[in-house]
Order: structure tokens, then C-alpha cells, then sequence
């Protein structure tokens, strides 16, 4: 994995951990907890394509800022609305 991935992989985490809602990544048939450094670096690849799940008292936001690091590090993904 590149530095520029890891850097990613760093600003997703970091970004999620700023909200209290609960932000879970689905690729395929997994589910990784993106406040989760380890998890993020099994399972980001920049191939990919995500669903992100976002569950809480500031979801709306947390969603927001999300989608916007993942696009600033060309990674697609698409942010469900439950």
C-alpha cells in the first residue's frame, strides 16, 4: 500500500472519529468500522466501490464530511440513505 493510501486511510479515520454516530463501511459481503485504523487498512483498496453507513445523533453531518475525504483521495463511495 502506498503513502498516499495510508494518508487516506489516517484522514478517514481521523475524520470519523470526530462524530459520535456510529460510521460502518460495507464492501461486498464485509462490514468494517471506519473508526477502525486496522480495519480500514484490510479492506481500502482504491478499486473498490463502498457503501457507507452512518447511524446517529449526527449522521447528517458525519455523512457530509465523510463523502468529501473520500472524494478529496478519489475513492468511490456511495453514502446510503436509511
Amino acid at each position: 500500500m502506498t503513502s498516499a493510501n495510508n494518508a487516506a486511510i489516517v484522514e478517514i479515520s481521523q475524520t470519523a472519529n470526530k462524530f459520535r454516530s456510529s460510521i460502518v463501511l460495507q464492501y461486498d459481503n464485509k462490514y468494517i468500522d471506519v473508526k477502525s485504523i486496522l480495519g480500514l487498512f484490510t479492506t481500502l483498496t482504491s478499486a473498490g466501490q463502498y457503501n457507507l453507513h452512518v447511524h446517529g445523533p449526527d449522521a447528517d453531518e458525519a455523512k457530509a464530511s465523510m463523502a468529501q475525504v473520500f472524494e478529496k483521495h478519489g475513492l468511490a463511495v456511495n453514502v446510503v440513505s436509511e
